[in-house]
């Protein structure tokens, strides 16, 4: 919800990273930070069922067949859906509408490594968690035989030595090439996991406090420097702030702190989190349409605009998500196979007991 929140911030207030917004609105312009969240989320839970036994992966095609069926059936037709709305009604690029390059690098979600112009904007991301994912089982490993601090060391140290080789020791980012920087943050998800299947003596520590005097020097960092800094040296502040988001989730999954366990697990929130991916997919065209195709024929650029955006695509973003997960999304989620899809999503007359639509992936509980 914030990155749909940030969308709506960054197509409404030209200039970004400096704000044309009012002040009171600039906690909204770091969304980039939440997408960072999604990546240590990803590798956190990826990694509880293999810390549980034994930091085995259960088998490298397994576990990739897994995790293309989970999320590329949505993302395809999410895909399909930017693409008609950037030809028919606004372009996510400012390089114009999609092109057959387009169909081609978005559909094999190569787009961290070739640049084509894009179709929805918020889908860098997804190119980078499938990176990602082909480098997972080789983490296992390294974790499995050399420990946390290997694993960390091994994929942190190149990337910090190529952001201090880089002109003035700051990376740029974008420009359809990889995003180096992104694998330390995922990797601090996958050593935080080890917390859920440590000794009881270790899931006691305070980790939501080991959290805060994480983020703290970041947040006074930021904070001192201004967001415009913050926003150009990216590369450092997701590598500095992943591993109190780390420790934050280790913190969750252990039971503490208690009222923000609770919050999550409210039926509100637990019923938004089914469908997040859908809504991470396919808010941004609808939030760019009502900015540039319907606000202005009804209200003035800027506070007005967005005020609207609020009030429209936000609400039309969430139930369109929600139609969209129940179409594409969680069929997926629920079966293994296009068989048991085939079987589960209908009346059910091979007898398979109908509770099994309701089953996940075999040890993908946690994970979900």
């Amino acid at each position: 919800m914030y990155v749909v929140l940030f969308h709506c911030w960054l197509y409404t207030f030209p200039g970004y990273p400096r704000s044309t917004a009012p002040r009171w609105l600039e906690a909204l312009m770091f969304g980039r930070l939440a997408v960072v969240f999604f990546l240590v989320l990803s590798g956190f839970s990826l990694a509880i069922a293999p810390a549980r036994k034994g930091w085995s992966s259960g088998g490298v095609g397994r576990f990739l067949r897994r995790r293309a069926w989970r999320i590329l059936p949505p993302y395809w037709a999410a895909l399909v859906m930017s693409l008609v709305f950037s030809w028919f009604v606004v372009p996510a690029s400012h390089f114009g509408p999609p092109t057959g390059a387009t169909v081609l690098v978005y559909g094999l979600v190569a787009q961290d490594v070739i640049t084509a112009p894009t179709p929805n904007g918020a889908f860098w991301s997804i190119g980078v968690e499938s990176e990602l994912y082909l480098l997972f089982p080789l983490l296992l490993l390294v974790r499995r035989r050399w420990g946390a601090v290997a694993t960390v060391a091994c994929v942190a140290l190149p990337v910090i030595a190529y952001g201090l080789t880089a002109p003035g020791a700051s990376p740029v980012e974008g420009g359809g090439g990889l995003a180096p920087h992104l694998a330390p943050v995922f990797v601090a998800g996958v050593v935080g996991a080890g917390v859920v299947a440590a000794s009881d003596r270790v899931r006691r520590l305070p980790w939501a406090w080991f959290a805060v005097l994480a983020a703290v020097p970041v947040v006074l960092l930021g904070l001192a420097r201004g967001s415009v800094w913050t926003v150009n040296h990216y590369f450092w502040v997701d590598l500095a702030v992943a591993p109190a988001m780390a420790m934050l989730l280790a913190a969750v999954a252990t039971g503490r702190p208690a009222v923000l366990v609770r919050l999550l697990t409210t039926r509100p929130l637990r019923a938004l989190g089914d469908f997040s991916y859908s809504l991470y997919l396919i808010h941004l065209p609808i939030v760019m349409a009502v900015i540039r195709r319907v606000a202005p024929h009804f209200v003035a650029p800027g506070l007005p605009t967005f005020g609207f955006t609020l009030a429209v695509a936000v609400p039309v973003s969430v139930a369109g998500a929600w139609v969209f997960a129940k179409i594409f999304e969680l069929p997926f989620k629920r079966n293994r196979s296009w068989k048991s899809l085939v079987i589960v999503g209908g009346s059910g007359p091979l007898g398979r007991n109908p509770r099994d639509r309701q089953r996940p992936y075999e040890g993908e509980a946690e994970r979900i």
